[in-house]
């Protein structure tokens, strides 16, 4: 579904990617994990065309996507849940999640995708009403998460998802992942939470100052010494 081939990114005289490739396929749960600035979350920004690259290939389908606007990658099927969440404060939860369904014209989908997410997030459903700026950060990210639903994405970039939040949200926020991924949603998951992202993940990359240097099943790279040293706490 989404393949990554020899991606080059510079910001002025900073080299962020070097050279990276990866694949997601149809139905896959694959993360990205590595350290503050190892180009996780450039890596997302240039793969949704919010960066553009230096040279390289983002193929969504087989088509090179690389040249094509934000607003027009979504109507082919990828949502980019932000790092930070970024949901819009003082507008409810629903008008929020109405948000993500700005390039949909047809008020009956709009609602039975409301619906849908209403059932991944009944909390969310709970506090319809609420203003999202009243919301904790758990809630937040479901909104977040939520919203990028909205447009019934073919996949789904997550950034950061755990960050800031309790250990006890984050254990539901992996959960609520999870479900996402048993549902059938296509994912590639950007997290520093290496332990709770192999735990959910198929296939997993370790990004390393812009380069990968390590990639596999996500049980071999949690089995890994290099990786239980570097992100697993062992």
């Amino acid at each position: 579904m989404l393949e990554i081939k020899d991606l080059h990114v510079h910001y002025g005289a900073i080299y962020a990617l070097k050279g990276i490739s990866l694949t997601v396929d149809d139905g896959e749960l694959v993360s990205l994990i590595g350290a503050n600035g190892a180009g996780k979350t450039t890596t997302l920004h240039t793969i949704s065309g919010l960066l553009t690259a230096s040279s390289g290939e983002v193929l969504l389908d087989g088509e090179n996507i690389q040249k094509i606007p934000a607003n027009t990658i979504i109507q082919k099927g990828m949502a980019h849940v932000p790092e930070g969440r970024h949901v819009f404060a003082r507008m409810t939860v629903e008008e929020n999640l109405r948000m993500g369904a700005y390039i949909i014209r047809d008020q009956k989908r709009i609602a039975d995708n409301l619906e849908k997410v209403y059932g991944h997030f009944p909390r969310l459903k709970e506090r319809r009403r609420q203003l999202a700026g009243t919301l904790s950060g758990g809630e937040q990210q479901m909104l977040a998460t939520g919203r990028a639903l909205m447009t019934d994405p073919k996949i789904l970039l997550m950034d950061e998802p755990s960050m800031g939040l309790s250990p006890i949200l984050v254990k539901e926020i992996f959960s609520i992942i999870q479900t996402l991924h048993e549902s059938g949603i296509t994912i590639l998951l950007v997290e520093q939470n290496a332990k709770m992202a192999l735990g959910v993940s198929d296939r997993a990359y370790v990004l390393e100052t812009g380069k990968i240097s390590m990639e596999g099943s996500a049980a071999e790279l949690a089995a890994d010494d290099r990786v239980r040293k570097a992100y697993l706490g062992a």
